[in-house]
């Protein structure tokens, strides 16, 4: 699968319905519990002046809630123009415009044109791109400090859950796709990077890490 077309299925799956309801429920009931653990992890280290690069960040949940606990700024990589525009819509409203930018696009293509970060997220990304090594290696490569994910956890179950997702994609002629990527192909690309595994928790379906460099 071509990573363009991966993308078309990304802006026609979270458009603006969706990310206009994600929205209403991160008001009321905050970011989703992996979201919360990962946060929780990387404030735990004291992150006050530093750098963000969230790929693939939604409605923002992660770099909104990193702002205001003390990081200086957070550029969000996205391939769904609607998230984007309510990630926006949230830092207007929390006042943080002036530390906040915004790009549109697949990160791969972009990444030659994307500065390193102290802290690089993909919250639930890795799953949504065919091409797992070039997507890790390169944000990876630009987490100076810390390096901070959630995806599926790699069990049969995991894969079984897939291929049932999938299924659905390809009976609504979806260019989507959703990949259980090995964890251990994952984790050596992250260490060949120079990176180390700092926090690992599985939560159901997905697990969540934090690396440092």
């Amino acid at each position: 699968m071509k990573c363009c077309s991966q993308c078309e299925g990304l802006e026609q799956l979270f458009d603006a319905e969706l990310a206009e309801r994600e929205l209403r429920e991160y008001h009321q009931h905050g970011a989703e519990k992996t979201t919360r653990v990962l946060l929780d992890t990387l404030t735990a280290q004291g992150i006050a002046g530093m750098t963000l690069l969230d790929i693939g960040g939604g409605v923002g949940a992660i770099q909104h809630q990193l702002l205001q606990a003390g990081a200086a700024h957070a550029l969000h990589v996205d391939a769904s123009t609607a998230y984007l525009h309510a990630a926006r819509q949230e830092a207007q409203r929390l006042g943080h415009t002036d530390r906040a930018a915004f790009r549109h696009g697949d990160f791969v293509a972009l990444a030659p044109q994307i500065e390193p970060a102290d802290i690089v997220t993909l919250d639930r990304v890795i799953c949504c791109y065919p091409d797992m090594p070039a997507l890790v290696s390169l944000s990876a490569a630009r987490a100076q400090r810390f390096y901070a994910l959630v995806y599926p956890r790699d069990a049969w179950w995991a894969h079984l859950g897939s291929r049932i997702i999938n299924l659905y994609f390809r009976v609504s002629r979806s260019p989507m796709r959703f990949f259980v990527h090995p964890a251990a192909a994952v984790e050596t690309m992250i260490h060949q990077q120079g990176l180390t595994r700092i926090f690992h928790r599985n939560m159901g379906f997905w697990q969540v890490l934090v690396y440092t460099r």
